[in-house]
């Protein structure tokens, strides 16, 4: 260690700067996000739209992620970060420039997202091997569930405020997409400047990393090979596989274009709603914070899942008349984001306790790549779905309108609410099943923390 890093900030002080800067950045990337969904559904009117942004974002992400997994587990962890954070504020210039200049056009906001999403493959196995380093087992829960509010509390904020910009542009006389973008690229230097700051450790060799060095090739390959070599971390992956897949169908996809739908395309509603949703993550992800969630971390993981599910399924029987429908949207999006940090904290204490921190760039990396794999198929199959099967559908005289009308009403976006009752009885189904399945219910018993690991392989 230099004597420059010896100064700089370390373990939870480190931590705490690096969070802060986080919220500031995606406080101005959820601004844009919000401003850019609103324009993009109100130029096309299609869910369709919407799903492939996140079609466009998940596959480059996806397919890199064994090269990004190499690259995390040889290079700088801090440099991976700072590079993530880089490539979005370069971005959103672009996009910038060309929405002041008048040639923004669908297409444009594709490849910023293809773009966004292989450099985004940096940031998450960067932060979480990093998170490894630099704090001590016991917080691993607390301080996961402490980064994964960092987005939901930037947006409670972004929705209304990027609202009300926008609101104050059209009134004054100014365009408030363009000033939000402004926004956003200044946050950006924010969060690389935090980074910055801080002294992140380089992790000490293990012998598990004897059998994933090597040549290139061989090394991307490592992740999968360390997975199928332990079937109950394979099985939890296959738990969030196919959690992902219904919830994406779902909440992922869906949520904007169905309440814009449902409500004449009503910014303050879909704000409003957005907010409940970034509200829900950040209380969840304080109460798990300060609780540290579940002894036996995978029940946070079912239980979380759970209670997500039956969230979607309250969310897809709400509707905004009568006016007290609203609540049932609430309530529902609230119940299904209260867990997200139980889920994800919960899942993220078991494989950082598992994985030997020098592998898990490669190891994180594949184990996303696994779990997120139903994200872009997701989103292929729900917006199609939604446009030209669901909501025809149960539009005025279709023909499920008849078995289902009673449900979840009719006309526009009642398609796609019914599409978030069947997802979350499918998924909710599956998940309880999971309890019944030993190697995922005792996957914390099964295999050994990963410093056990490296003992027994020294004594063999």
């Amino acid at each position: 260690m230099t004597t420059g890093e010896r100064r700089a900030p370390s373990g939870m002080t480190a931590f705490w700067i690096v969070w802060a800067g986080q919220l500031v950045s995606l406080l101005g990337s959820g601004l844009t996000q919000f401003a850019l969904t609103i324009w993009l559904f109100r130029e096309t009117g299609q869910a369709t739209q919407l799903a492939l942004m996140g079609v466009y974002f998940m596959v480059p992400l996806l397919v890199m992620s064994p090269v990004v997994g190499v690259m995390v587990d040889r290079y700088d962890r801090k440099l991976m970060m700072m590079l993530s954070d880089l490539a979005a504020g370069v971005t959103t210039v672009f996009i910038f420039v060309l929405y002041v200049t008048g040639g923004l056009e669908i297409w444009h906001l594709y490849v910023n997202a293809a773009i966004n999403g292989l450099f985004q493959g940096f940031q998450w196995p960067a932060y979480s091997a990093a998170l490894a380093l630099m704090v001590p087992k016991k917080d691993y829960v607390r301080v996961s569930s402490l980064l994964e509010i960092v987005g939901p509390a930037s947006g409670i904020v972004s929705p209304i405020l990027g609202g009300a910009i926008i609101g104050l542009g059209d009134t004054a006389g100014f365009d408030g997409v363009a000033l939000i973008m402004v926004i956003d690229i200044v946050t950006f230097v924010a969060a690389i400047g935090t980074l910055l700051l801080i002294y992140i450790p380089k992790p000490e060799r293990t012998t598990p990393v004897g059998t994933g060095a090597g040549g290139f090739f061989k090394e991307a390959i490592y992740g999968f090979r360390y997975i199928l070599d332990r079937p109950p971390l394979l099985a939890l992956q296959g738990v969030f596989l196919v959690g992902n897949l219904f919830y994406t169908i779902a909440a992922g996809t869906l949520l904007a274009p169905m309440i814009l739908a449902r409500t004449g395309s009503n910014a303050l509603i879909f704000g409003s709603m957005e907010t409940v949703g970034a509200v829900g993550m950040v209380i969840g992800g304080l109460v798990i914070g300060a609780w540290g969630g579940f002894k036996r971390r995978i029940h946070g993981v079912l239980a979380g899942w759970a209670l997500s599910f039956l969230g979607i399924l309250i969310i897809g029987l709400g509707r905004p008349e009568p006016p007290w429908m609203l609540g049932v949207w609430t309530a529902g999006i609230l119940i299904s984001t209260l867990v997200v940090s139980l889920i994800n904290g919960s899942n993220q204490a078991i494989w950082m306790a598992k994985v030997a921190p020098d592998v898990q760039g490669r190891v994180f990396s594949t184990r996303r790549l696994i779990a997120w794999f139903a994200n872009p198929l997701a989103s292929l199959i729900a917006g199609p779905l939604a446009d030209y099967v669901m909501e025809p559908a149960m539009s005025e005289g279709g023909a499920l309108v008849g078995v289902f009308g009673g449900l979840v009403g009719t006309g526009a976006g009642s398609g796609m609410s019914l599409l978030f009752v069947f997802s979350a009885l499918v998924g909710l189904s599956f998940v309880l099943g999971a309890y019944l399945i030993p190697i995922v219910r005792d996957v914390e018993d099964l295999l050994p923390d990963h410093e056990g690991a490296v003992e027994v392989a020294a004594a063999s």
